[in-house]
Parts: structure tokens; sequence; C-alpha cells
């Protein structure tokens, strides 16, 4: 494991306590140090995957290791580009642990990187693989959003102002911010889709193959335009919109880390090692 994995995790983990503190206490100078913390530590990151790539010559997503480490990245520069858009505070209260607990795992795990292999350093593999990530990871902020947009909602029907009530939001906020997360995603999957058509063309010599991931990835297409669609067109906001979001992320996280694990197909080259 490098010193540098071990400071990012670190930081990640002292920035997920600064905002659970603040959840709690609620004193904001709790919820700034989180925040700092967890910028700090993607700085120290994105240190730590250039110095990778320098290395190697390749993006490093060949094994389990890497891909979480990268989706710990992911994750977190999303956050921090959504925290400084919309100043959603309590955010970080779902994102810091997720990215810490992710990033954590990764570093637990055995870091044993495949031979070099030509097909890890192609443009369109790269693209494909940078727009995936960070359009998972705003999909992966929607789910938190819809989460909390859940309780927040309870609290108010319910008409006992509990523990969330005074630490949320309002539903509007929430709701408008878990949209864009949604459109983000979307668009960025969309991309990503694309430029993996592209370079399965290059690699394999056709665009679509019924290879698992890519189905899934279909799939998971599929039930987020849905989302966007019901939402224009038969103004689902609010509670559905909310729980679309919850349920699409766990369709995704199946496609990112289940059908590695019960399947085989091109994508298992790349987690294999």
């Amino acid at each position: 494991m490098e010193i540098l994995e071990i400071i990012t995790s670190t930081l990640y983990v002292m920035g997920a306590a600064g905002y659970l503190i603040y959840l709690f206490l609620q004193k904001d100078h709790f919820q700034k140090i989180g925040y700092y913390l967890l910028i700090t530590g993607f700085g120290l990151h994105c240190v730590s995957l250039i110095s990778k790539v320098s290395r190697t010559s390749y993006i490093p997503v060949s094994n389990l290791h890497e891909t979480l480490f990268i989706a710990g990245w992911a994750l977190v520069g999303v956050f921090i580009i959504f925290r400084y858009k919309y100043n959603l505070k309590i955010l970080g209260v779902y994102a810091a642990p997720l990215a810490a607990l992710i990033v954590v795992s990764a570093c637990l795990l055995q870091n044993e990187p495949g031979p070099p292999r030509e097909i890890f350093n192609h443009f369109w593999l790269v693209f494909h693989i940078i727009a995936i990530f960070t359009g998972e990871a705003s999909f992966a902020l929607a789910c938190g959003i819809g989460i909390l947009y859940l309780l927040q909602e309870r609290s108010i029907k319910t008409k006992r102002p509990g523990f969330f009530f005074k630490r949320l939001p309002s539903l509007e906020l929430l709701d408008a911010t878990g949209h864009a997360c949604i459109v983000t995603g979307f668009t960025l999957l969309t991309i990503g889709l694309i430029t993996g058509f592209i370079y399965a063309h290059v690699v394999w010599g056709r665009f679509w193959s019924w290879d698992p991931k890519e189905v899934w990835s279909g799939i998971s297409w599929l039930l987020y335009a849905g989302l966007l669609h019901v939402r224009f067109a038969a103004g689902w906001r609010g509670r559905n919109a909310a729980l679309l979001a919850i349920i699409g992320f766990g369709v995704l996280l199946f496609t990112f880390l289940g059908v590695n694990f019960f399947f085989e197909g091109h994508h298992g080259e790349f987690t294999k090692y």
C-alpha cells in the first residue's frame, strides 16, 4: 500500500468524522473542518492517481483495489462540485462516510496489478472510464439526497419534528439538487456508453457483444431515462423521484460490482488480476 493512499484514506475518515459530529452537534465549524479535510484528501488522491499513471502508462483499473480507489476519487470530486454549487452542507454526512468506506476498503484489498496491456491506455477507454465513474458518482449522490428527502418528508408528514427536521433543508432544495445529480449522471453515463461502444469496436471489432456488463449498463441507462421521462411527462417529483433514485442506484451497484462476480465477459479482464 502506498503512503499517499494511507494519508488520503486517513483524511477521508477524519473528514467523515467531522461531518458526523456536525450532524449531531450542529456546529458549523465541524462541517467546515470535514469539508476542508475532504478537499485536502482529494488533492492527494489526484496526486496518487497521476503518480500511478505516470509509472504504469495506463489508467489504474486492473483490479478491484484500483477500481474502488478511482470510484472514491470520483465520488469526492463530484461531491465537492455539487457542495459548491448548491451549498448543501448536510450532503457531506452521506458522501464523506461513503467515500471513506470505499477508499478504506480499497486500501484493505491486495493490490496486485496485472501485466501492462495496450488496451488499458487507449484514449477511448480513458474517456469511457472517467465518464462512467463520474456519472455513477452523481447517481450515488442522487441516492443519498433521495434518502435525505424521505427522512425530511416523514418528519413533516408526521408533524413530529424529530432529529432530522432541523438538520435537513427544504424538500424543494433536496428535490432540485437530486434532479440535478440525475441529469448530470445520465449525461455522463450516456457519454460513457457511447465511448465504450467506440472502444469495443476498436478493440473487439464490434460495438455490442451482449457482454453482461453492457447489458446491465443498458438496463441502468433505461431506468434513469425512464426516471427523467416520468419527471418531465408525468410530473413525478418529490417522493416518487427519491424512491426511483434509490432503486436506480441499487441497480447501478449491481452493474458496477455484482456483474463482475456473477458473470464472465470482456469487462472481467479489468478486475480479474
